[in-house]
């Protein structure tokens, strides 16, 4: 450990997003960010080719270059980027308390308050051609990405509500949708399986994993394995998405932070409070049901309001004690 601690008035944890606009919010507010990166700089944006549905970008734009300018325009207003994983952290749970951060296992930090924004994980299958065609047809998001299948056939992995519900959203768009489902039946509420059962372009393959996704440069087809009888078989596809939920990234906050059973930290009604004073989430480290860069964004705003406001009342208490 280091024998300097340096002390910071607002620290921000992650740089997808809700990091950096979080950043742009507390700099202009004369609050001096620093923000650590973790270990994917940029976020899950910066393995998404292209962006077509945030606001202010009439023709799109690549994942990585937005969350370069993002980064740019935070460095603009004073915030300082530095590439670090956060490793360890101490909250105090007084209100005015200053919380303790360690990054890369050395560096000690002092933060008077806290943006927490890591984000959460999608799950893949890990197969080698699923993560080499990431970006190149393979994807985690259908609502993100599907546009750009629009009229082709895709397949999708997953059982759940949200791979019912993604399945019928590709549906609308893509000529046919395979949707593989690993047992002999799907874990989805009754009302999205009628819903997937209804819709005619839209064929549930039952005891069905992806053996290897087919293609160099960007998919082309799947290779599908029954995994009752072995019997392999392969379609034409351009697009996979993978919908077999996410992991958010809590894990150095548990015992100190309320999360709810899946790991996603818990906020206080509508703000981005978290049940330590100072310290706030926003993102998709507590989001689970929009998970959209936009909507990340709009609580990153709302953490650095979040974050002012209790330093300024913190401030006030202060000055009313010195009285």
């Amino acid at each position: 450990m280091s024998d300097t601690t340096e002390r910071i008035k607002c620290l921000i944890i992650g740089s997808g997003p809700a990091g950096y606009t979080a950043a742009i919010y507390a700099a202009r507010a004369d609050l001096k960010p620093v923000m650590y990166t973790g270990m994917e700089p940029g976020g899950q944006l910066t393995t998404t080719t292209e962006v077509d549905n945030f606001p202010g970008y009439p023709e799109g734009i690549d994942g990585p270059t937005m969350m370069v300018q993002l980064q740019q325009q935070a460095e603009r207003f004073g915030t300082e980027v530095r590439i670090g994983m956060v490793t360890e952290v101490q909250f105090s749970k007084e209100a005015g308390g200053i919380h303790k951060v360690v990054v890369d296992n050395n560096k000690e930090i002092e933060a008077e308050t806290v943006i927490v924004s890591t984000g959460a994980t999608a799950k893949y299958l890990g197969l080698p051609s699923e993560q080499r065609l990431r970006g190149g047809g393979v994807s985690a998001c259908a609502v993100c990405d599907g546009f750009f299948y629009k009229g082709q056939d895709v397949a999708i992995v997953g059982a759940g509500d949200t791979a019912a519900e993604e399945a019928t959203y590709l549906a609308n768009i893509c000529n046919k949708v395979t949707m593989l489902v690993r047992k002999d039946y799907m874990r989805a509420s009754k009302a999205m399986q009628h819903r997937v059962n209804a819709t005619k372009n839209i064929e549930v393959r039952y005891n069905s994993e992806v053996d290897e996704v087919l293609g160099d440069q960007v998919v082309e087809g799947l290779r599908i394995v029954n995994n009752k009888t072995n019997d392999k078989d392969e379609i034409s596809i351009t697009g996979l998405f993978i919908a077999i939920g996410h992991k958010p990234n809590t894990e150095i906050f548990k015992g100190q932070l309320d999360m709810d059973e899946t790991g996603y930290l818990i906020t206080e009604g509508k703000s981005t409070k978290t049940n330590i004073p100072g310290v706030f989430a926003s993102g998709d480290v507590q989001d689970k049901e929009y998970r959209q860069a936009v909507t990340a964004a709009g609580t990153g705003c709302m953490a650095a309001l979040d974050a002012e406001r209790y330093l300024a009342a913190v401030e006030s208490l202060e000055e009313e004690a010195v009285k």
